[in-house]
């Protein structure tokens, strides 16, 4: 099975460039309600996954801080605590499962590293339940005829 069939397009993913502020990210984050979203370069190039909890290092450990200087700070100069690794759009089913086991969402990208996607956990345990409930209702269909 081609995992582009799971793929959510970068088009629909809120996502943040890597020279945003700190303030920009906290925005979107809260806005959108999530607590993970990925980063992209100034090229479209998938470069990390920034979470809640590197933001809130980011403010234990930085001398003197105040939300007036989030402005200040940027996105890529926040240590990312947790590798959120991507999947090459043209993998196979198991490695994105591999992935997918301990992430959220699994990053998608084309042979040259750019970003074009999210893949996430619940879209594959959606599609793994239907085939699992596909097939037991097949299998009591066909024991029910005999």
């Amino acid at each position: 099975m081609n995992i582009a069939f799971f793929l959510t397009p970068k088009s629909e993913v809120i996502y943040e460039k890597h020279t945003a502020t700190m303030r920009q990210a906290l925005e979107r984050m809260e806005y959108h309600s999530y607590t993970a979203i990925p980063l992209i370069d100034s090229k479209g190039h998938y470069v990390g996954t920034l979470t809640e909890g590197d933001l809130l290092w980011k403010v234990k450990n930085s001398e003197d801080f105040s939300f007036r200087n989030v402005e200040k700070i940027l996105v890529k100069d926040i240590p990312l605590s947790t590798k959120i690794e991507p999947v090459k759009i043209n993998s196979d089913i198991e490695g994105l499962i591999d992935l997918a086991k301990s992430q959220n969402f699994v990053p998608v990208v084309d042979d040259n590293q750019i970003f074009i996607g999210i893949i996430t956990r619940s879209d594959i345990i959606n599609y793994c339940f239907n085939m699992i409930y596909n097939s037991s209702e097949l299998n009591t269909l066909v024991v029910n005829q005999n």
